[in-house]
Parts: C-alpha cells; structure tokens; sequence
C-alpha cells in the first residue's frame, strides 16, 4: 500500500478520500473514492440540471490511477468521480467474502458510490466512461435488462466503452477457467512470477501493453501488475464466470451478453485498440450486432450514416431514433456557436438522442491505450467529441470558454495581458511567425509601426480573429504588407473545412513569395514569412501553424507542436485544442459512421 501510496498520480490524491459503502451483499469499510468538481462548478448553468458527472470505472486487475492522463483533460471539461474497487489500486482488500467480489455486487458498490455523490436534488445526470471488466459492469447499470442500480438507470446519458467484452466466456472456457482458479494461492502467485520474468519485456507487459510499447508506458504496466493483488484478481475473476443452465444453455450471472448489451439504449461510443489480444476489436462488431437485435440489419442512409433499428421496434419495422449529428462522420469537429446560441442552450442543453459510435485505433494501440503514451491524447480526443456532440454540447470546453468569456477582448483587465504578450515569435520552420493582434492605437504594436519594421521579413498577415480586427488593415497594406481574413471562433479547434482553407490560403502565399523572390532577384536576404495572429497569437494560431506543418512540412503530430511551442512559448495553452490535433491526424484511425 505504502509503495502505491507514493505512486498516486497528484491529481488523484488530491482529491481522494477514503469511504466505507454499505450495499445488500457486503460492507467495503475503505474505498479509494475520488471526486473532483467541475473548476467553474459556480458558473456554469444548472438548469435544468446540472453538467453531466463523468464517472470513470477500471477493470479487473486495474485501478483509477490508470484513467490519470485521461482524468488531466476530463476533468475540466465536468465533474469526475470514480473508486478503486475494492482490493484494486488504494482501496482496502476487505470483505474477503468471494460473494462480493462477483460483477453483480461490483455493480451495485459502484451504483451505491455513484449515487452518493451525485446531485440527486438537482438531477443530475451520469456518464460512464470505463475499460475492459468496467466496461460490462457499466452496462449492467446501464441496461434496462439487468436489475443492476435501478435507481441509477434513468440518470445515466451516455456510455464510453472502452476495449470492451461483448460475451461471458463459453462453457468450455468457464470450466478451464475454473480448474485454473482452483489452484491454491501459493501456486498461483509463482505462475505470476514466472509469468513477470523479464520486467519491461515479460510476457505479462506484452499481453497488455504490446510488443512495440515505448518503456515509459511499459514501467507503468509493471507498476500495475505488482499492485494487482493475486487474491482480489482471483475473486474478481472467479466472479466474472457464469454458470449454464442445463436446459438450453443460457448463461446466468458472470460478464452480460446479448440480453444486457442489447438493454443499453443510452448514446454509446465504442473503443478498441488494433494490436488488444485481450480484448480484441472483433468485440465491437458483436456489440453493435446486439444493439440491432437479431433480426436488423445495418443500413446505410443517403448520407452515409448507418442506421440501426432500435430492438425495442423492430418487430413495428420502424425506424431508430439517431443523432441529429449522425451524419458527422469526422472526429475533432466542434460546433461553432454564437454568443445568442450560448444563451438559448444554457437554458435548454442539447438532450442526446440514442446513438453508437465506434472507433478503433490504429496499431500499436492495445489493451493499455488509457495510459500508452502513443495513444492517450487522441483517446482523450474522441471522448470529448463523442460528449459534446452526443450527450450534453455542455460538455465541450470550447463551450464552456465562451460562455464564462463574458468581458470584452479590450476591457483593462484583458488589455493588461495583452500586453505582457510578446508581439512576434521567432521563425516558425522558416514559414510562419505568430503574431499577436495589433491595435491601431497601441503605441508599439500598431500597424505602422509594424509594417515599418517588417515589411521586408513578413510577407502577408493572416487575420483568424473572429471579429472585425481593432485596426486599419489598410495601414499594413500600405506598408507593404498583405492583410488577409480567415476568421475562426476563439476557444474552439478550427474545423477541418477552416484547417484546409487555411492551408490553401498559405499555399497561395508560399507561390506568391517565391515569385517575387525570382523577379527580385535577391536571394541573399531570408525568405519572407507568413505572419498569423488571434488575438494573442497562441491556441487557434498555433492549431493552424501546426497543422500547415503536419500536412505540408512532413511534421508528426508532437514534432510540430514541440516546434511551435519552442518559437512561440509557452505554445498551445488549450488543452483539448491539442487532444484534437492527435485525433485529427491519428494515422490508420479505423471509425464507423454513427448508428
């Protein structure tokens, strides 16, 4: 406990207690219970509820400590919650009653702390977003198949899935399964020992990590392993294996199946990594096929959206509710909205209709995808896409930012910052400075005397500010410099249709340089760069620059933020501005339409 004790990620300890949950099976006198209110909580709208809690669930062998990389961008996004499961990361291994470590008591635990710390006064809702073992426990709670938190069910909105089970192991694999967990605990502990040989390298890392891991990430599997307690997983295990019925051979108890899967009917999105061999992406397809019912079958509509009748209408032919977003096929895509739109829906927030999406993230991604570093960003990414645009638009940071952004860009306190703000970065790849905005009667940074000192290094100037800038671009051009407007909405990542125009816009520029470079004839000077600016010239300048670099200078995705944030420090400040970059170029991302 000590050793995990000094492991715990910052975020978690600070914001974990220590609780006793009492439930119809067991008494868990000491559960790792952590909780952390939205940062704006007194802010934000509660009407008519408050924003959605987002409540993390690991699975068999894990802990929360696992969500940390995922919790650092969440959690400004809504309220987080989550437990360590008893025995699992910090709780304590007690009761040791096998009864209470089987994934019906799990359930009812995680509903007893669930509904401990959401605000029921005001109705507040519940997002699940879980991995493996979590996964079915989530669906239980989901489901209106399974009798798993009944008081729970109508408050949950949304499900994230992540590297899910679909079905109980098979009758043969119950049995072997069983014989293995026979095997006294002595034993059993050496087979995790021989199976640990090789630290970063064991077969044990492999299974969940992959074989191409990085050994940053491979150092936390190891860590995880050797706090996994062998008689909690043993419990654990045992209480994830459902008996059979002799008649007709249903399972009963242990992982849901079809019936449990098939009862979810709020928005869902689906994950899986390419390279899991524990959890493999064939799940998703399963799952999908039980949200069809047996007798549907997947359409494509006119949009090329798919369309799955609900299993509650099926035999009435008619057709499933969907998203109003279903035809977005494009992940990273927020919604611009205006300020009259920020009002309209702090009073009535977007209610999700029921849809499915899945997603499937190119090798090396695994079953450790929360926390592999080569993974957790774009991860994180999705997940915030798939809850502003499937579950409550509340949930979207960019949201939230205009919403508080309730002064003006030029008030004196706004105008103070601006200030402290250095007016120009150094070269950026010998392409871009970033800039930020000028002001017609600032004393240093104003268009005159910007285009006296750098007409000849700085070709043209990209407007991305939404508004009409606060000076003459008539003053830049006639000192020489080209002014052009691409406006994007603050606090919010450009668009892919932005992103491309921008791009075309730079392009044309680069042509232009280079012919003017060739009637000059002077090619002793520094080539004349792209100035762009916001209005300080970091998070939507930066998130355009990167991008130019990524698709046409041969940049990855983290060397071209590295670059922007060496010239331009301290870079891209908005966090889920840069999660939607790694979502955005994730190379192989295998994605379904929505269902």
């Amino acid at each position: 406990m000590a050793g995990s004790q000094t492991t715990d990620p910052g975020l978690l300890k600070k914001h974990s207690t220590y609780i006793s949950y009492t439930t119809s099976v067991a008494t868990y006198p000491s559960i790792r219970t952590f909780y952390k209110p939205h940062p704006q909580k007194d802010k934000l709208p509660i009407k008519p509820s408050p924003i959605p809690l987002l409540v993390f669930v690991h699975g068999l062998g894990g802990s929360l400590a696992q969500f940390n990389h995922l919790l650092t961008s969440l959690s400004n996004v809504g309220p987080c919650f989550g437990i360590d499961l008893p025995g699992c990361g910090l709780s304590r291994f007690e009761p040791d009653s096998w009864d209470a470590y089987k994934v019906e008591a799990l359930a009812e635990l995680l509903a007893t702390a669930i509904e401990g710390h959401r605000d029921k006064d005001a109705g507040q809702g519940v997002v699940l977003i879980a991995h493996s073992l979590g996964c079915s426990l989530s669906a239980m709670l989901a489901s209106t198949t399974s009798p798993a938190g009944p008081n729970l069910k109508k408050h949950i909105l949304g499900l994230i899935a992540v590297c899910p089970r679909a079905s109980p192991p098979s009758p043969k694999e119950v049995t072997s399964f069983r014989r293995l967990l026979h095997i006294p605990g002595p034993i059993f502990d050496l087979w995790r020992y021989w199976d640990r040989r090789g630290g970063l390298k064991s077969t044990s890392v492999n299974r969940l990590v992959g074989a191409d891991a990085d050994p940053d990430t491979r150092g936390l599997q190891v860590r995880y392993n050797k706090q996994s307690k062998t008689p909690v997983w043993r419990r654990m295990a045992w209480g994830t294996l459902p008996t059979y019925d002799g008649v007709d051979g249903t399972p009963v108890g242990g992982i849901p199946g079809e019936t449990t899967w098939a009862g979810v009917r709020t928005p869902t999105l689906l994950v899986a990594g390419e390279s899991d061999t524990v959890t493999k992406p064939a799940e998703l397809q399963r799952i999908l096929k039980f949200f069809g019912g047996k007798s549907s079958k997947i359409e494509e509509s006119s949009n090329g959206s798919n369309i799955v009748p609900d299993a509650s209408k099926v035999n009435d032919q008619a057709p499933a509710p969907y998203s109003r977003l279903a035809h977005d096929e494009e992940f990273g895509v927020e919604p611009q909205v205006n300020e009259k739109e920020i009002e309209n829906t702090s009073e009535k927030p977007l209610q999700a209709k029921r849809s499915v999406k899945t997603v499937i993230l190119p090798a090396p991604a695994s079953h450790a995808l929360l926390y592999d570093r080569a993974t957790y960003r774009t991860l994180a990414g999705i997940i915030q896409d798939f809850l502003q645009q499937h579950v409550d638009n509340r949930l979207s940071l960019g949201w939230q930012l205009q919403y508080l952004n309730t002064s003006g860009k030029w008030d004196v306190k706004n105008l103070a910052k601006w200030k402290k703000v250095t007016p120009v970065s150094e070269r950026i790849s010998d392409t871009f400075v970033a800039l930020k905005m000028l002001r017609e009667v600032d004393e240093e940074h104003n268009p005159v005397l910007f285009s006296q000192a750098y007409s000849d290094r700085i070709y043209a100037v990209i407007d991305i500010s939404y508004e009409n800038p606060v000076y003459n671009p008539a003053s830049l051009e006639m000192g020489g410099i080209h002014y052009h407007k691409h406006p994007t909405v603050s606090k919010i990542p450009p668009t892919p249709d932005e992103t491309r125009d921008f791009i075309a816009l730079v392009d044309r520029l680069q042509n232009e340089i280079t012919e003017k470079i060739a009637k000059s004839g002077n090619r002793q000077t520094p080539r004349p760069v792209v100035g762009v600016h916001c209005h300080y010239g970091y998070n939507r300048t930066g998130f355009l620059i990167v991008c130019y670099l990524i698709e046409r200078c041969g940049y990855t995705v983290q060397e071209a933020i590295d670059e922007f944030e060496r010239r331009r420090p301290p870079g891209i400040r908005h966090g889920h501005f840069i999660d939607t970059l790694f979502v955005r170029y994730c190379v192989g991302l295998k994605r379904a339409p929505t269902l």
